[in-house]
Formats: C-alpha cells, sequence, structure tokens
C-alpha cells in the first residue's frame, strides 16, 4: 500500500521538482522585475517569514472547501438519483443545472454574501456551488448507463425502487461517481477562495483569499505566489484524499464485478 503511494507520488514530485528548477533558471537568465515573477527562493523565503500566519490561513481555506465539497457530494449524488429516476424531471432540471457552470462564480459570490453573510459560511456556500454539477452529471450518466439486462432482473424479481437505487444502480454507477468527485474537490477549493474574495474578514483568522488579496495591495508578488502554492497544497491534498477514498471504494467494486 505504501510502496504503491510512493509509486504515484514520485512522477508528479520529479515533474514539480523539475519545473522549480526551470523556473529559478528562466528568473537568472532574463531577470525580470521580482514584482512580476519572483524567484523560488524568494517564494520560499516569504513562506518562511510568514509561515505563522500563511499556514492557518490555509487550513481555514481547506476547511471551507472540503465543507463545501461535502454539502455538493451528498446533494450532487442525490440530486443525480432522482433525475435518473424520472425521464420528466431530467429533461426539466437537469438544463437548469448546468446553470451552475455558465454562470461565473463571481457574478454569484455578491448574492451569496447577501443570504450568507460575510464569513466562512459564504465560502463554502461557494465552493459547494462551483463542485455539485460534476457530481450531478456523473451520477446521472452512470445510473443512465445501467446494465438493462440486470434492470429487467431486478424488476421481475419485484424489487422496490429504492433496492433498485440501492443494491443495482448506485454500485453501478459508483466509477462515474468517484471521477465526479475527483473533477469537484479541485474545484472546491477554487471556489473557496472565490468566496473569500469577495466575502471574507481581514484580521488574526483571516482565509488564504484575503491574504493573497492583501500580498496584492502591498505588491508583496513573493507573498501572493506562496499564498497560491499553498492553496494548491491544500487542492492536492484534498484530491489526494479522494482519490484514495476511490480507488478503496473501486478496487471492491471491481472485486464484486469479478
Amino acid at each position: 500500500m505504501i510502496a504503491r503511494l510512493l509509486r504515484a507520488a514520485l512522477p508528479p514530485a520529479i515533474v514539480v521538482i523539475a519545473l522549480v528548477a526551470a523556473w529559478d533558471i528562466a528568473v537568472r537568465l532574463m531577470q525580470p522585475s521580482e514584482y512580476l515573477v519572483p524567484a523560488p527562493l524568494a517564494v520560499a523565503r516569504a513562506f518562511l517569514e510568514q509561515r505563522a500566519e500563511l499556514v492557518p490561513a490555509a487550513l481555514r481555506t481547506a476547511g471551507s472547501a472540503a465543507a463545501g465539497f461535502a454539502i455538493a457530494a451528498a446533494a450532487g449524488v442525490l440530486a443525480g438519483s432522482v433525475l435518473a429516476a424520472s425521464r420528466f424531471l431530467m429533461r426539466g432540471l437537469y438544463p437548469l443545472a448546468t446553470l451552475l457552470q455558465m454562470v461565473p462564480l463571481v457574478a454569484i459570490a455578491p448574492i451569496l454574501v447577501i443570504w450568507c453573510g460575510y464569513g466562512p459560511r459564504t465560502s463554502v456556500a461557494s465552493a459547494a456551488i462551483v463542485s455539485v454539477f460534476p457530481v450531478l452529471a456523473a451520477t446521472l450518466d452512470g445510473m443512465r448507463s445501467t446494465d438493462p439486462g440486470l434492470a429487467e432482473l431486478f424488476g421481475v424479481c419485484r424489487a422496490s425502487r429504492l433496492q433498485r437505487w440501492w443494491k443495482l444502480e448506485l454500485p453501478w454507477a459508483l466509477p462515474s461517481i468517484v471521477t465526479g468527485l475527483r473533477i469537484a474537490a479541485g474545484l472546491s477549493v477554487i471556489g473557496a477562495i472565490v468566496g473569500e474574495f469577495v466575502g471574507a474578514f481581514a484580521g488574526d483568522a483571516s482565509p488564504i483569499g484575503i491574504i493573497i488579496l492583501s500580498a496584492m495591495r502591498e505588491n508583496r508578488t513573493d507573498l501572493v505566489f506562496a499564498s497560491v502554492a499553498l492553496a494548491a497544497a491544500a487542492g492536492f491534498a484534498l484530491f489526494g484524499l479522494v482519490s484514495l477514498l476511490g480507488w478503496a471504494l473501486l478496487r471492491r467494486w471491481h472485486a464484486s464485478a469479478g
């Protein structure tokens, strides 16, 4: 298990190291202004100097993203299941659900502030809204692809609608749902930070989005890069947890299917 995780993490780690090395070489050769592109060493120095502020801020943003992701996962699977059960509802509501992807989140965020107020609730709502559609769409597509022969067998056995959903459609859609969850995990961090840009408080309990805005106003590009790197790390961590959970679920799914 650990060896497999290390083998999976090694190629991305090598790529990241190569990209940072190329970044450092490019900065040394081209010598751009530090305001435009700081050197990796300057970004690392900014992180070390502000780590007491950056790490808690990143944890707050990660918490908001995780909460929004959890809401989106539950709502997406439930809504996808309901739409898959009714062709009328699917035709009537699914086009409306696509608006969650089409309307820019920045345009919705001020409305969320009005409804949820300033603070983490807006970030959680923003993360949930931006990440719910991939889960909904994946669930709907997975359930609609259920083997017709098995569906007919459940009908012959007089299985109830709930039994058919729990024992056939949901397990059958599991690979699609896991894919949707992986996409939603990355989007949830983006949504949380956008919500923080609009509705978060500055101060001792600032999230990473506020630190990015403050660093931009102070022309601290090195601090902006450090903050963005931490936000990306939070996204990778959430994506990794979801991928690990998906691997465990799909391992059992393949075992039962085999």
